[in-house]
């Protein structure tokens, strides 16, 4: 199957679930608003998503799938490839799942340790435990998806993307009913922001449960059928531990990252986590879309054209991945960065949340999108060293860019404040994606060629262009945008047109799109070795 294809059927289920996503902030903001008891649900819920993301998305699957497919496919049986694929994962389950077990044991009792670490000092005496109590409500919940990814990578391993792709609609879904449930009880009972915000917690762990039902469902489909063992330390695992452990302190500096500026964002006033939070949503819709799609996509591909030697292979799946990335990210960024106060007060403003959130969100957001580009070109290049057993590298430019985002958040944060903290992340990221480029280029593994470059400077021109389109598109439509939901939605509607209309337009006619190898991108990929 084609990168195109691949990436359209992540990307479009990932769209689904952004959008749900955005949905849900929606109502967040409207029924909980920005004040210290939702800072306290943001930076609760942010604890297990960091681990999470470093125990299971990070370095377990960098690890595991590579390993799992070898299993599955190096052999010419099938049933003898699917025997050993299953004999590992159940191996890797067995000893997996205990160690979550422990993990989630002991933050349940060290919780407020944690949170007391985050907060600014002295403590709020009164969201500081609402905040530990809201952790420990969420924190199982890092059981529950961890096992999710496991499943994950035996499907994307393959290539069923679309279960591992839509297990986070589940989320989105679940989180929103919740928000419904508490606001008609706020006006029915007279419930309080602390109780629906409990509830909203209570919510998340439910979610997980139904997410790892749907992902059991659909392994067993694939004949893979999961079962629990006596743990034991095989040899396979024992490499599995090995190989995944480099990547889990490369992944652990994006982390602490994530936790260090929850630290920033907690010595600056109420609301400001919250702020962040809601930036990020909006920032986070075409990184997920496009950057967490490319690099899951090429992954299997990279690492069939690398064990095959086929260098030409390898650096045509880049360049395409790179190429396809920018396209539909500089132009995201810049309508991000010149909208951002307008998206926000049209998406977000309502309720308990204000024109003054509004327009310090938008603030955030217009520094944050800065870095966009530069976050899905990280997620691109990534999978390059991943698909060599390389996850040394990654480990060190995350801690590159996490020193460079500790020294600016220094810098800036009493004159900037949250805008700075955004601002740090911004610079750390581009600082990553210089350091992965110049690392790939001396080792002779990829050098960005001239025709990409010079493609990409067009895609910039264009985008321009567009920015000046919408900058004019929006100041003739600020009378919108907190308006009612119709006029809203119209000046939502008339801004992204007019993006997508003079973007692809100019793209098309100075060349920034090359027509023939879009479509070469939906035929299917040469078979490692075969060019």
């Amino acid at each position: 199957m084609s990168l195109l294809k691949h990436v359209g059927t992540i990307g479009s289920l990932t769209m689904v679930s952004r959008v749900a996503g955005m949905a849900r902030e929606m109502i967040f903001s409207r029924v909980l608003g920005a004040n210290g008891v939702t800072d306290a649900w943001f930076q609760a819920f942010i604890i297990p998503n960091v681990f999470r993301r470093l125990f299971a998305e990070g370095a377990f699957s960098a690890a595991f799938v590579p390993m799992f497919s070898k299993r599955l496919h190096g052999h010419d049986n099938p049933d003898k490839g699917l025997e050993e694929a299953r004999s590992f994962s159940n191996a890797v389950l067995s000893v997996f799942l205990p160690v979550l077990i422990a993990l989630v044991a002991v933050f349940e009792i060290a919780m407020p340790g944690v949170i007391w670490l985050l907060s600014e000092k002295p403590v709020d005496p009164q969201t500081y435990p609402l905040a530990v109590d809201f952790a420990r409500i969420m924190f199982p919940y890092i059981i529950l998806v961890s096992l999710v990814t496991l499943f994950t990578g035996m499907l994307n391993s393959v290539s069923r993307f679309a279960p591992g792709a839509s297990f986070p609609i589940i989320l989105n879904l679940v989180l929103i009913a919740a928000l419904l449930a508490g606001e008609w009880f706020a006006e029915t009972s007279g419930a309080s922001i602390e109780e629906i915000a409990y509830g909203i917690a209570w919510a998340v762990t439910g979610a997980g449960v139904m997410q790892l039902g749907w992902l059991y469902y659909w392994s067993r489909v694939e004949g893979f059928r999961p079962k629990l063992m006596w743990p034991r330390i095989t040899p396979e695992v024992k490499r599995l531990a090995i190989i995944a452990l480099p990547a889990a302190i490369g992944g652990g500096a994006y982390q602490i990252n994530t936790l260090v500026q929850l630290y920033f964002l907690n010595q600056i006033e109420d609301g400001a986590v919250s702020f962040m939070n809601y930036a990020d949503r909006l920032n986070q819709l075409p990184l997920g879309i496009i950057g967490i799609a490319l690099s899951t996509a090429i992954l299997p591909t990279l690492s069939k054209f690398v064990g095959g030697d086929n260098k030409e292979g390898a650096d045509r799946i880049q360049s395409d991945a790179i190429e396809l990335a920018m396209l539909l990210t500089i132009p995201a960024a810049v309508a991000l960065a010149i909208c951002a106060q307008a998206f926000v007060t049209m998406i977000f403003q309502g309720g308990r949340f204000d024109m003054a959130d509004a327009a310090a969100t938008g603030d955030v957001l217009a520094a944050l999108v800065l870095g966009l580009p530069a976050y899905v070109l990280v997620k691109v290049l990534v999978p390059n060293f991943y698909a060599r057993a390389d996850t040394r590298t990654p480990v060190v430019a995350a801690f590159i860019s996490l020193a460079v985002f500790i020294t600016t958040c220094i810098l800036v944060l009493d004159s900037y404040g949250v805008v700075g903290v955004a601002f740090a992340s911004v610079v750390g990221a581009w600082i990553n994606v210089g350091f992965l480029l110049t690392v790939l280029a001396l080792r002779g593994h990829y050098r960005v060629p001239g025709v990409l470059l010079l493609r990409i400077t067009r895609q910039a021109i264009a985008a321009a262009a567009m920015g000046a389109a919408l900058f004019y598109t929006r100041d003739h439509l600020a009378g919108w945008f907190s308006a009612g939901l119709f006029e809203r939605l119209g000046a939502l509607l008339a801004l992204v047109g007019a993006a997508v209309i003079v973007y692809f337009t100019i793209a098309f006619a100075i060349g920034a799109i090359d027509r023939q190898r879009i479509v070469q991108l939906t035929r299917k990929q040469a078979a490692p070795g075969s060019e």
